[in-house]
């Protein structure tokens, strides 16, 4: 049976590692792997998906904790990897990969119907790339590790039903914390990750009536907490309908459905 709407799922989102499970149609998408290939399994187990049901796994960009489990889950389960080239040639660690896909930001692809939109972010990686999925007047906004919200950014993700984006660090615990300073400002930078305050202005700027879910991404376990992120995020929802959802490190989040 097709479904006709989307379904997502975090099964794991920080430093540690980040993969969303997205399904529509008869598909069911990894965005990015950045677990071992077992961790991914059990996480997908732990939602009720068989590993042998992934249909595609999709590179943002070449961060460990983006590809990790990549190359072993598509050698394990035949399953095609698309990804951008340059993400690809930065990446040597993904391995034998039988069937390579290569897409380019700016440039729309298909899978089955599914639309699907990959466009240029601001990270210190080679092709970082943010992307939204498209079907049957649906769609999913993905834009995680970026350190500014571009025009670009923001022009792709409007009118999204759901929100799946980064709100990594509390400034003040960032300043104050124990990171040496260069990786402070690399963290705070244009190249680096947006913070909480950063995602609250960004979700208010996207908030309309297509919204109907945010998930927070990629928070810091050292320079943030799930509740100073919800609190500050929460500010641009007001009375909202709006689902506020965190995504978290050590076990799948909800699996939303539109």
């Amino acid at each position: 049976m097709i479904n006709k709407s989307f379904s997502v799922c975090p099964l794991a989102s920080g430093s540690k590692g980040n993969s969303l499970f997205v399904s529509c149609r008869n598909h069911c998408i990894l965005i990015d792997a950045g677990l071992s290939g077992i961790e991914i399994e059990r996480r997908l187990s732990a939602i009720n998906i068989d590993p042998e049901s992934l249909t595609a796994i999709i590179i943002t960009h070449e961060h460990s904790d983006h590809v990790k489990g990549a190359g072993i889950l598509s050698r394990r389960f035949h399953i095609p990897v698309y990804i951008s080239k340059k993400t690809w040639q930065a990446a040597p660690n993904l391995g034998k990969i039988e069937d390579l896909r290569f897409f380019e930001c700016g440039t729309p692809f298909e899978m089955d119907e599914i639309l699907i939109r990959p466009f240029s972010i601001s990270h210190d990686a080679e092709d970082p790339a943010g992307l939204t999925l498209e079907y049957n007047g649906h769609k999913i906004g993905i834009a995680t590790d970026l350190g500014i919200a571009t025009s670009l950014v923001k022009e792709h993700l409007k009118n999204s039903h759901i929100l799946y984006i980064e709100s990594n660090h509390d400034l003040e615990m960032l300043i104050n914390g124990s990171y040496p300073w260069h990786l402070k400002q690399r963290i705070k930078g244009r190249t680096g990750h947006l913070s909480n305050s950063d995602a609250k202005i960004l979700v208010s700027e996207l908030k309309t009536d297509h919204l109907k879910h945010v998930i927070l991404a990629h928070l810091s376990e050292e320079n943030n907490c799930p509740k100073k992120a919800a609190l500050e995020v929460s500010k641009s929802l007001n009375a909202s309908d709006i689902v506020l959802h965190i995504a978290g490190p050590d076990q799948p989040g909800k699996l939303i459905k539109l």
